[in-house]
């Protein structure tokens, strides 16, 4: 069914522009016209301070299930909303039916600041395998979008990850701070060594898109909701780039992985990463 829909006889660009379409739509009807208008009313914290949901949030997610589900019939959504709400329909990534993969607005916080760095994500996946990407960032007007196979493109236009240059220190955005456990930030102070200058990652999206385009070497995150990081981890690798769990297996969108994970602009470079968080833990 996704081969048809993203392969078929329209081609694979008439389908994905009109995804492309349906999350621009979302995005105009429900996000910006929120940017910087939130009410009080409209921010809710969910398991506290740091995990936010905004109306913008739920609208958007409520809009891009309709329209994607209307786009490819027998589809099922997995939005980050919609699990809150219902941990089961978490499930429906390892089950038969096409998935959209959905964050309405990643980096809520960013939003809610009414900063530029958040994003709209979504992938399509179906047994566990991510197939197409869209990552969309209203405010800075990029749109990157990845087929598998078919490689990736930002505004339309192909882009390849590349490799750091000899010697350059590695940028590496990792797991924030306050999403981590005293474990997790064990293994990612191995990332503290020389040749590496570790951050905390913003919206994780656009920290992909940085990896994937060239303008970021490597993330090292430590937790494995879909919704973060199915849109991106298919950019990056469809860009040229690498990703892996801390055993060397692939990320598992359906979970169980072995954490933290890289995603970066080689293999090289996975490989440093690795080995430095590895050191860490």
């Amino acid at each position: 069914m996704i081969d048809d829909f993203l392969y078929g006889t329209a081609g694979h660009t008439g389908p994905t522009a009109d995804v492309e379409a349906a999350v621009r739509a979302a995005a105009a009807a429900e996000i910006m016209p929120r940017h910087r208008k939130l009410a009080a009313h409209e921010i809710i914290e969910k398991s506290g301070p740091h995990d936010l949901v905004t109306a913008a949030d739920r609208l958007a997610e409520e809009h891009l299930t309709a329209a994607l589900t209307k786009l490819l019939p027998g589809s099922v959504v997995v939005g980050e909303e919609a699990v809150h709400a219902d941990p089961a329909v978490y499930d429906a990534l390892g089950g038969d039916a096409p998935v959209w993969i959905v964050d309405p607005v990643d980096g809520t916080r960013q939003f809610v600041r009414g900063e530029a760095g958040f994003c709209t994500l979504v992938a399509l996946a179906l047994h566990g395998e991510v197939h197409a990407s869209w990552t969309y960032a209203p405010v800075l007007g990029e749109m990157a979008v990845a087929v598998r196979g078919r490689g990736a493109t930002l505004n339309g236009i192909p882009i390849r990850s590349g490799s750091p240059a000899p010697g350059a220190v590695l940028d590496v955005a990792t797991s924030h701070p306050d999403y981590t456990t005293d474990a997790q930030k064990r293994a990612l102070l191995g990332l503290r060594t020389e040749g590496i200058a570790p951050r905390p990652c913003g919206s994780a999206g656009l920290e992909y898109l940085a990896v994937a385009r060239g303008a970021q070497d490597a993330v090292a995150f430590n937790w494995e909701l879909a919704w973060d990081h199915a849109a991106g981890l298919l950019l990056v690798t469809e860009a040229g780039g690498v990703q892996s769990t801390l055993s060397g297996a692939p990320f598992r969108i359906t979970g169980g992985n072995d954490l933290p994970f890289t995603a970066a602009r080689d293999e090289a470079t996975a490989q440093r990463v690795l080995a430095a968080l590895r050191s860490g833990g």
